[in-house]
């Protein structure tokens, strides 16, 4: 398929190895393994000032203007050759630490590496992450590529306080029905969040969110990120404190995930009183695509009371507990101590980072736990703030 490109746009400067050097570290790094992906982030710098954003952990908020940290080829080579990389098999993210794929400037550098990626013939998810504008144009480079699994996710929260987002949700609500409207071979996916109670939270909060997910292929949402360099923004800057205290992991309040599954649920649908609403994005990107879940969330079975039935039985049918002397020997490599063990629910280790731990994840389809950081009952994962009880509220 043949799509015109945008060539009178002067390509973004890349960084000399001194600026690069005076980042910090991580920052520098352009490749991070997150749980929903091996993520490449060659670019950095965003104007969109969003005051919960996770580049206040990185020290450059600051950095308004984009800079690449190295070519395009040069980080598709990155990528593929990491060595927590596997062809068609390990789920990827472009662009989604440290700026806006799709900003005017950013975007040709997107499908430079989209194209690259997919004339090897790679099948890989592919993720995307955006609050920008996207047009038709974009949707046509979009549905150009034959081989990569992608999937467009729209950010949309519903936030007015324009200290807090500065970014008309408006934006987004177009962007995403523009992507609906015209996906081909890539997916669609409302990424509502970061929902606050009492910030964005209300029943018209909740109506508009349930209005934009008949736009979409599927809808996840998900709490704030709030840790501490977030915090000290918010009070620098005089924001309202979301929460008393901050947190490693997202934080969404039992009692505000329930309003939202009331207000979604449909009873007269049996086979999918929710529609297609996710609570993580790796449950919304592979049901968006007729798949199974690739992070083996299927052994939480609480956390698929809310799934349509088919998706359940598409889980459910992929999901096999893995040979645990393989994990073993695995793990071992990977520098894990202690006893490996595999239960109903996961493979839980110690001694390995996320990283590590996400590369057995995606590579046997089942979930993979910190012994000293574990997943509390029907918490999934999320931080303890706003929850009853330490295990969360059990129901029979």
């Amino acid at each position: 398929m043949n799509v015109p490109v945008d060539r009178t746009r002067r390509p973004l400067p890349i960084l000399s190895a001194d600026q690069v050097g005076s980042l910090k570290p991580a920052l520098a790094d352009v490749i991070e393994y997150r749980k929903s992906g091996l993520s490449l982030n060659w670019i950095v710098g965003c104007p969109l000032d969003c005051g919960y954003c996770v580049r206040h952990l990185f020290d450059n908020f600051e950095m308004k203007v984009p800079r690449r940290l190295m070519d395009d080829e040069a980080a598709a080579e990155a990528l593929v050759g990491h060595r927590y990389f596997r062809p068609h098999r390990t789920p990827i993210q472009l662009l989604n630490r440290a700026t806006d794929p799709m900003l005017p400037a950013v975007k040709p550098h997107l499908f430079a590496v989209l194209r690259n990626l997919d004339q090897r013939g790679l099948t890989n998810h592919v993720l995307i992450i955006t609050r920008w504008r996207v047009g038709e144009e974009d949707c046509a480079v979009l549905n150009s590529f034959d081989n990569l699994r992608l999937t467009v996710l729209v950010t949309h929260s519903g936030i007015t306080d324009e200290r807090i987002e500065p970014v008309d949700s408006a934006i987004a609500a177009r962007s995403l029905r523009t992507l609906h409207d015209n996906a081909e071979r890539y997916r669609a996916v409302l990424y509502w969040r970061p929902i606050v109670p009492g910030l964005n939270d209300s029943d018209a909060h909740l109506a508009r969110a349930r209005e934009l997910s008949a736009h979409a292929h599927a809808t996840v949402f998900t709490g704030l990120f709030f840790r501490n360099e977030i915090a000290d923004y918010y009070q620098a800057h005089g924001l309202p404190m979301p929460y008393d205290d901050t947190a490693r992991r997202k934080i969404m309040p039992e009692a505000a995930e329930q309003r939202i599954l009331d207000h979604f649920r449909t009873p007269d649908n049996p086979s999918a009183p929710w529609g297609a609403l996710f609570r993580k994005t790796s449950c919304a990107v592979a049901y968006a695509h007729g798949e199974a879940d690739y992070n083996g969330h299927y052994g939480i079975r609480e956390l698929c009371d809310i799934c349509p039935a088919e998706q359940i039985a598409r889980c459910k049918s992929a999901w096999g507990q893995p040979d645990l002397a393989e994990v073993t020997r695995e793990a071992r490599v990977l520098g894990a101590t202690g006893t490996v063990e595999i239960d109903e629910r996961a493979i839980i280790v110690e001694g390995l980072d996320e990283p590590p731990r996400y590369f057995l994840q995606h590579g046997h389809g089942y979930q993979c736990h910190d012994r000293d950081k574990p997943h509390h009952y029907r918490r999934h994962g999320r931080a303890p703030i706003g929850w009853t009880a330490k295990d969360g509220t059990i129901t029979p």
